[in-house]
């Protein structure tokens, strides 16, 4: 796995050639440009029914790739107000922006987050929006060591020793994921956050 500089990395995943793996609040991701989301369901081996998510740095980046009305929207801004940057997914309705490989049996949605990584929001500043999910084989755990991320992935850009030094680690428990039904929030994965009146506030 090729150990790179922060401008090194970026440029990589900007070039639409590479896959990168950095750091997350929950567990390491796997990255790609959102039009080269093919590059991701390769290396993971992964089913095309398994939808990708759409990570970046803040909440405005992503709003172009939802489609709602302006309640909705209104909605969705105050549950995002609350827990983003955050481990909470949000999976809404896709706007044509998104490429249909990040959700290929159903490009009708799209699942959205903002991390709370200082890492990983300093890449997503640079790079845009990008394709993720945590970085393992289809149905094996996510892989939480750079040791073991280089050991089973090493084709991925991944930043050198002296830039991970500080950064803090991940928590290891996924995001929760929830899906908005046109009507109410249903939840798809229970993970770090407990949304208990998710409801009342969208």
């Amino acid at each position: 796995m090729p150990q790179v500089s922060f401008d090194e990395l970026v440029a990589g995943v900007c070039s639409g050639s590479a896959l990168i793996s950095f750091p997350t609040d929950t567990v390491p991701a796997l990255a790609a440009c959102p039009d080269r989301a093919d590059l991701i369901f390769e290396a993971k081996q992964r089913s095309l029914d398994k939808p990708l998510i759409l990570m970046a740095a803040d909440v405005s980046d992503l709003w172009e790739y939802v489609a709602g009305s302006a309640t909705e929207r209104q909605s969705w801004q105050a549950i995002a107000n609350r827990y983003w940057p955050g481990a909470l997914t949000l999976v809404l309705p896709a706007s044509d922006r998104v490429p249909r490989s990040l959700n290929p049996k159903d490009p009708t949605t799209i699942g959205v987050r903002v991390p709370n990584h200082p890492i990983a929001r300093s890449i997503l500043a640079k790079t845009g929006p990008l394709a993720t999910t945590s970085v393992n084989r289809s149905g094996q755990p996510p892989l939480l060591k750079m040791a073991e991320i280089e050991s089973q992935f090493p084709q991925l850009l991944i930043l050198n020793q002296t830039e991970l030094n500080t950064a803090p680690e991940s928590s290891g428990t996924p995001s929760t994921v929830v899906r908005w039904s046109g009507s109410q929030w249903e939840t798809l994965r229970q993970g770090a956050i407990v949304l208990e009146e998710i409801n009342d506030l969208g």
